[in-house]
């Protein structure tokens, strides 16, 4: 099984999310760099969804990480960092009833196919969302490398059951405006909170859509085809568990428009070769240019949810029916906004080192 990503900057996780622990092993962080831990920490936090407790798992896990090599004095030393996170708060037992009852919309059935029965079926184990925490972490770092470069990154909660945030203006994306909320209209977030809890209040789950803007990568950046800068970001996105689509700029909108609409019209502004449009997302022909690289990540309803489900038991072979246990997210997507900024770094700083 591969659980390595990248060239330059690689990214390893390990654990499951009912196991003793989580983690990450980044090798390519600079010897010399010096994280901002506090930066760090606010992240984690986001992705733990502090302050929104109605809204998210009652799983609490504090996600405090302990950063067991490559890091001394302050600074990272140039060989592999490894960082920790301790699972504190598991309720193992609400899966034991589950575990040859294969979950709709999980891993659950491909996983114990491949793992020929010996999978840790615990909350997902590996393939759980609780392996964002140490993604998150890595994305920290990543990020904090890019704004060295002058690369700022920001992604907004843009829709949930269909009720829609404000658009990043394309050309020049507000990411400074974004609210703690997540969105960047308190009357969205609020219709977007409404919806989350009447779904939660029947047992169910919605999905939502995240928006991302990466300012500052320059014209160039990127390779054609195989590690074109789609390429490399779309993998990261995917490897997101609860990522089901991605779209670059307009996206699928693209394919309803003549090229005249589409082309976004090249002009000078300071010295600089800029576009009138960012209909392409500030990426052509998998290169980089110059303007803002602008996507979205589309993100499924909850698989785990309280209703009564149709289903097979494994161990019989024979349908069954299922009603889950346990604590889940009415809304994944509440808190993936950090998730996917996470994501966007670490490939950004494969394409950029």
């Amino acid at each position: 099984m591969g659980a390595t990503w990248g060239e330059k900057f690689k990214v390893t996780l390990f654990g499951e999310s009912h196991g003793a622990a989580i983690g990450v092993v980044i090798d390519g962080l600079p010897a010399g760099f010096k994280p901002d831990l506090t930066k760090v920490d606010a992240m984690m936090a986001r992705r733990s969804a502090k302050g929104r407790e109605k809204l998210a798992t009652a799983r609490r896990e504090g996600d405090e990480y302990e950063i067991v090599s490559g890091y001394f004095d302050g600074a990272c030393t140039g060989t592999p960092l490894c960082a920790v996170i301790r699972n504190k708060d598991t309720h193992s037992p609400d899966y034991e009833r589950m575990r040859f009852l294969m979950r709709p919309g999980h891993s659950d059935w491909g996983y114990f196919v491949k793992e020929k029965g010996f999978n840790d079926y615990r909350g997902g184990g590996h393939s759980s969302g609780r392996l964002t925490a140490p993604l998150v972490f890595a994305g920290a770092l990543a990020m904090q490398l890019l704004e060295e470069k002058g690369i700022k990154i920001g992604a907004h909660i843009a829709e949930i059951a269909g009720e829609e945030d404000e658009r990043f203006d394309p050309v020049c994306p507000q990411i400074e405006q974004i609210l703690p909320c997540g969105t960047l209209s308190e009357k969205a977030w609020e219709r977007m909170r409404a919806k989350v809890l009447a779904a939660a209040e029947r047992g169910d789950s919605v999905g939502g859509v995240i928006e991302c803007a990466v300012t500052g990568v320059p014209a160039g950046a990127g390779d054609p085809f195989f590690d074109s800068v789609e390429s490399k970001i779309a993998h990261m996105l995917f490897s997101v568990p609860a990522v089901k689509g991605v779209q670059f700029g307009k996206g699928y909108a693209l394919a309803r428009m003549r090229g005249s609409e589409a082309n976004d019209p090249f002009r000078m502004s300071e010295g600089k070769v800029v576009t009138s449009t960012n209909n392409n997302g500030g990426i052509l022909g998998g290169i980089a240019t110059g303007m803002p690289i602008l996507f979205d990540a589309a993100i499924k309803p909850t698989s785990s949810i309280f209703l009564e489900q149709d289903t097979v038991d494994v161990r019989e072979m024979k349908e069954a029916k299922l009603q889950v246990k346990g604590r889940h997210d009415p809304c994944i997507a509440v808190r993936a906004a950090v998730v996917i900024e996470a994501a966007a770094a670490i490939a950004l700083s494969d394409i950029l080192m």
